[in-house]
């Protein structure tokens, strides 16, 4: 999910109930930092989704000094 920023993945749920995403980022030590998750109601993912996603990336880099 380089769209939302460096480093970021995602997982992909799916069940009876539909499907899901995670979107975090795990490229520090000792910390997975989940940004969004939420779940799929169309083939392609909402821009309000990534929007939340990147502007919580943006502020952890901030808090981190990143």
């Amino acid at each position: 999910m380089a769209t939302v920023g460096k480093g970021v993945q995602e997982i992909r749920l799916r069940d009876d109930s539909g499907a899901f995403r995670v979107l975090y980022v795990a490229k520090f030590a000792d910390t997975v930092y989940v940004l969004h998750c939420f779940q799929k109601k169309t083939q392609k993912t909402r821009k309000t989704d990534l929007d939340v996603a990147g502007k919580r990336y943006r502020e952890l880099m901030k808090e981190l000094g990143k």
